[in-house]
């Protein structure tokens, strides 16, 4: 039996998981598309505020779902070594993909977040909330991003995520929970019963709902 319907559930599940941060105003950052979602879940259950941290995957070219590294927001670029040197691909190839992320993420941060300022991290306890996590560069990006901003706690939360992932993330992060860790663990998709693809106007009017809610008080 699958352990998720879809990310409205999962977000639900995870934010149960994350009851110790009840009562800490966390800033939850989701890392978008699939992340906004369970990180809605996770901010209104536990008090906190929603915002995004913004992070591309480095594709491999010739796999495109296989991370060779990934970028966020302030420059911070994070290489998964192993990828990079068991497949031999050169300095050249690796600039070429982040020159063409760093476009999107760029594109992203005024799609989603227009004029608006970004939040404070420094002495925040910071969030950060993704449907799951593979091979984990994605999220690593997503803390080193975060911990040039100085937060007093970063923990990384999702819904399912292999173990030896879960391992190296508790070495960069300062708490990290993941409810479902199971192994073999495949794909992320394959933990959901429905998975489906979010579009930028989905993820805009989960913002829109979550910042109408908190001005609302």
């Amino acid at each position: 039996m699958l352990p998720y319907t879809d990310r409205k559930v999962a977000g639900r599940v995870l934010a149960r998981a994350l009851e110790p941060w009840r009562g800490t105003r966390p800033l939850v950052l989701a890392l978008p598309r699939g992340g906004v979602p369970v990180g809605y879940e996770v901010a209104r259950a536990l008090g906190g505020e929603l915002d995004l941290m913004l992070v591309r995957k480095l594709g491999v070219p010739s796999q495109p779902e296989l991370a060779m590294g990934a970028i966020a927001s302030g420059g911070v670029r994070v290489l998964n070594e192993d990828v990079v040197a068991s497949l031999g691909i050169g300095p050249e190839t690796i600039e070429a993909v982040a020159a063409e992320e760093e476009a999107e993420l760029r594109r992203r941060e005024r799609a989603y977040r227009g004029e608006r300022p970004w939040p404070e991290l420094a002495g925040r306890t910071v969030i950060l909330v993704d449907d799951g996590i593979a091979t984990g560069a994605t999220m690593r990006a997503a803390v080193a991003a975060a911990r040039a901003q100085g937060p007093r706690e970063i923990v990384v939360a999702a819904p399912v995520a292999p173990p030896d992932t879960v391992a190296r993330l508790r070495r960069e992060a300062d708490a990290v929970v993941v409810p479902e860790t199971p192994e073999p663990f495949w794909a992320i998709g394959q933990w959901y019963v429905a998975f489906p693809q979010l579009d930028d106007e989905e993820v805009r009017a989960i913002l829109r709902r979550a910042w109408e809610e908190e001005a609302a008080g």
